[in-house]
């Protein structure tokens, strides 16, 4: 019976403290670390083993993967001749769940040790989703390493290759530029059926069962209604994905004003609350603006506590 594969884990916050733990429930031995203390100690008290840094959780490494916030995290963490990279060993593979920029992905894998593969595998389906193993990850990477990397991954969530390294990451953003857009407009449309003397309620159950209906209308309305509009994603982090969006755009030769739209409205919520405010805020701006309350009784189970 061949063992199971060693794993590393960089990146314990609200995304990758929550996939750490699945990984070692599913009976790998994970070697994690992260700079908050706090956060290393969770994983270790649930099975996990604690590494000193990252090169530590690298060098111990069969299969390595890094779940941070930024591009810019994920150079510190990789780049240069102290960097994790640099202490994989021939034939590990290195997967980054991070929603990265493709141009560091690639300079980060030609610089890879010899026989040292990368996979990019970005991840969507927020905290709930990463607690109880219902994520979807967006793979980028050659079959082989795909393949090598399916198992680790699966007790995530489903997973699903998007073709050659860095689409997994293109894939993701996509699917961002999409939930934001759709975040942006939410607000819109309940301060527009709220002003017209619809019930809240009544409004959000008619359009769930509509045309109208999303993940945003499912998963993220129930953060307005109460009021805490999901702190588990800053504004910051909206903005740093659409940042990375427009790079892509700048490929498709026609104007997308959708995704302009979006990012501006983030944009003046980040500007009215701050730029740590949760996401959410781009709603809480239209209700402060249009003197409307979208709150809703209801139990609102945080997204972070399903």
């Amino acid at each position: 019976m061949t063992s199971l594969p060693r794993i590393g884990f960089v990146g314990l916050g609200n995304m990758g403290g929550p996939m750490c733990q699945r990984l070692v429930e599913a009976g790998y031995p994970v070697t994690a670390f992260d700079l908050n203390p706090h956060a290393l100690e969770r994983v270790v008290a649930i099975g996990a083993s604690a590494g000193s840094s990252a090169t530590d959780c690298a060098a111990q490494s069969d299969i390595f993967l890094t779940s941070l916030p930024r591009p810019d995290h994920v150079e510190a963490v990789m780049g240069g001749d102290g960097g994790a990279l640099k202490s994989l060993k021939s034939g590990s593979l290195w997967i980054d769940l991070t929603t990265n920029r493709n141009e560091l992905v690639f300079r980060l894998a030609s610089q890879a040790p010899e026989g040292v593969k990368v996979v990019d595998s970005p991840v969507t389906g927020a905290v709930d989703g990463a607690r109880n193993g219902k994520l979807t990850l967006f793979a980028g990477g050659d079959q082989a390493s795909f393949d090598r990397a399916a198992p680790v991954l699966a007790p995530l969530g489903k997973v699903i290759h998007c073709g050659a390294l860095g689409t997994g990451n293109v894939v993701k953003l996509v699917t961002n530029q999409l939930w934001f857009i759709a975040a942006a407009a939410i607000g819109e449309g309940f301060a527009t059926g709220i002003a017209n003397g619809v019930e809240l309620g009544t409004l959000w159950h008619a359009i769930r069962n509509s045309v109208g209906d999303s993940f945003v209308t499912q998963h993220d309305a129930p953060s307005i209604f109460a009021g805490h509009y999901d702190p588990s994603f800053s504004l910051d982090l909206c903005l740093k994905d659409l940042r990375l969006i427009q790079e892509l755009n700048r490929n498709v030769r026609a104007a997308l004003p959708m995704t302009v739209a979006a990012e501006g409205a983030f944009a003046l919520a980040a500007s009215r609350y701050g730029a740590q405010a949760a996401e959410l805020h781009v709603a809480k701006r239209i209700e402060d603006d249009a003197g409307l309350s979208m709150r809703l009784e209801g139990d609102w189970v945080p997204p972070w506590e399903q």
